[in-house]
């Protein structure tokens, strides 16, 4: 009887330690969802109506490769500069882990930054995400979500992203509420 106990609180340790703490976008998505100053919104791609545009092959590949979009915003409108700095340093440090790629950063410290990350290889992406913050505004974090995307076939979504139907799907709404 005592080694089956010495067993099984051998396992418990094991199963609590053995498994990862780490904090991904997921779990932060999931945490801050409901949470004061947060806006969050899960878009489905079908939901931007695509199949009302013409696209090029390449285009539309890239398209069926794009499952949803997630995206959170912690807006000053509605928060404080104490929180935003807080979950600033929170997702800055979830994006330092190995497993996100630097693809792209640009802004300044004055009117904003942007870093555009992804989890994959090159050419199969699971996972693209934009992180942009302002200190007079607030962040937002879109992920892309989907399988074995091509960053140069998404590239070439630019020039069709003012046509999808992001009213119907409060993309609108999700800017309003950032701005």
């Amino acid at each position: 009887m005592r080694k089956l106990l010495k067993f099984l609180i051998l396992i418990g340790v094991l199963l609590v330690y053995g498994c990862s703490q780490e904090v991904t976008l997921q779990t932060y998505f999931v945490e801050h969802q409901e949470a004061s100053g947060f806006m969050s919104v899960d878009i489905p791609i079908s939901f931007l109506n695509p199949d009302q545009i013409e696209l090029s092959d390449i285009q539309q590949e890239a398209v069926d490769s794009i499952d949803k979009l997630n995206m959170i915003a912690y807006s000053l409108k509605d928060g404080t500069d104490e929180e935003l700095k807080s979950q600033l340093a929170k997702v800055k440090t979830i994006l330092k882990a190995e497993k996100y790629n630097d693809l792209m950063r640009g802004g300044n410290p004055t009117d904003g930054k942007l870093y555009i990350k992804y989890i994959g290889e090159d050419s199969e992406i699971d996972e693209l995400i934009i992180f942009g913050f302002s200190l007079d505004n607030g962040f937002v974090i879109i992920r892309f979500l989907g399988d074995d995307m091509e960053l140069s076939k998404i590239m070439e979504l630019e020039n069709i992203v003012d046509q999808l139907d992001t009213e119907n799907a409060n993309v609108e709404g999700f800017m309003k509420f950032l701005l």
